[in-house]
């Protein structure tokens, strides 16, 4: 079964493609393993109403070029779950659990927390199939999310790219499109740079001060249940109003393609890292670089959780998580801008360039590729 007009293999992947359909519980989800020549695929299982088979193979792809760009060795995978992710409770638990069951014979897959699931969602499937990673501590993972491991990775890119974008970290003004999981421990670690939180936003809407918001009282806001715009301090925008605030770094780190042809006349920073996977679509990146605007590819910049997933799979510590994160994503963003300027391409098609590189060399050591 496939959606039509979208065209997905390729000499890369996808390996396999699992739909999932149990309607007496009410599961429907899918999983895409694309490619495995590096190791097992890792990759994330995120929950939405309104996720595709198309979003699934983009995201499986995006993880077999982060790994692989990563230096880890895993290959990519991603798994979907049709349902709304602030269900109740045990409605949750009784999916997520079902979900691990149906992916338990895909051995080559290890699910990792996405949006809409967590660490807590993660011991489910570990507690059924015994294969997860990004765990509570209480039964040894290293929490990706709860430590802000993507996040952490972000501002490691950008703070490679700000020389390329012609800014300063320290006094630059960000804005961070879904203060969630991921953009919530960016903003604090651009905060501990001394970079300026300006603008923010969620599902329910968007905040924006140009002289700077408080991070620690949007965090606690969040974290409380709240919403962004419930935040006393700022003005209140509507819609994805924040794509046009006037920022020098601005993240992505939500849904996909956020930044299209469409709307990517309206943004005004010199510099896009990329929280989220496939936050910009390919045309809208090639406007940017003609606009002068330095745009770090998002398997480049927010490689943070999967190099965590992966120390903590092959039993590593969380401080060498974060070592491990510093070091490949700078290596890499140095690496992949350097590549672009040299051979006057596009960051991504750098990245991309980098990625299939290693690829192609570790299925060349595979009987079967």
């Amino acid at each position: 079964m496939t959606e039509p007009g979208f065209r997905f293999c390729d000499d890369l992947g996808p390996k396999t493609i699992l739909h999932c359909h149990q309607p007496s519980i009410g599961l429907k989800a899918i999983l895409v393993v694309d490619n495995v020549a590096a190791g097992p695929a890792i990759g994330g299982v995120r929950m939405a109403p309104d996720v595709t088979l198309e979003e699934c193979f983009r995201l499986a792809r995006a993880m077999t070029f982060k790994n692989a760009a990563a230096g880890l060795p895993h290959g990519g995978g991603k798994s979907v779950i049709f349902a709304d992710p602030a269900m109740d409770h045990a409605r949750k638990e009784e999916l997520v659990r079902a979900f691990a069951c149906a992916i338990g014979p895909i051995v080559d897959y290890i699910a990792g927390p996405d949006m809409g699931t967590d660490e807590t969602a993660m011991a489910w499937v570990r507690d059924e199939i015994g294969r997860s990673v990004g765990l509570p501590r209480e039964v040894g993972g290293i929490p990706l999310d709860e430590i802000g491991a993507t996040g952490f990775g972000v501002v490691a890119a950008a703070e490679i790219a700000t020389d390329r974008a012609g800014i300063d970290l320290k006094g630059a003004r960000v804005a961070v499109q879904g203060f969630g999981s991921v953009g919530k421990h960016a903003a604090r670690f651009f905060a501990e740079k001394g970079a300026i939180l300006v603008a923010a936003s969620d599902s329910r809407g968007a905040v924006h001060d140009p002289g700077g918001l408080d991070v620690a009282a949007l965090i606690t806001v969040k974290e409380e249940g709240g919403h962004v715009a419930d935040l006393p301090q700022g003005d209140k925008l509507v819609g994805d109003a924040i794509v046009g605030v006037d920022c020098d770094i601005w993240i992505p780190a939500a849904r996909p393609d956020v930044i299209r042809a469409d709307n990517v006349g309206e943004v005004k920073a010199k510099l896009v890292v990329q929280g989220a996977n496939i936050g910009v679509s390919e045309e809208a990146e090639a406007i940017l670089a003609e606009g002068g605007v330095v745009c770090v590819p998002d398997f480049i910049s927010n490689a943070g959780g999967v190099i965590c997933a992966s120390v903590e799979y092959h039993g590593g510590t969380q401080a060498q998580a974060f070592q491990a994160i510093d070091e490949k994503i700078r290596a890499n963003t140095d690496e992949v801008l350097d590549r672009a300027k040299r051979e006057n391409i596009l960051p991504r098609a750098a990245a991309v360039a980098m990625a299939e590189e290693r690829v192609r060399k570790a299925m060349s050591t595979r009987r079967w590729g």
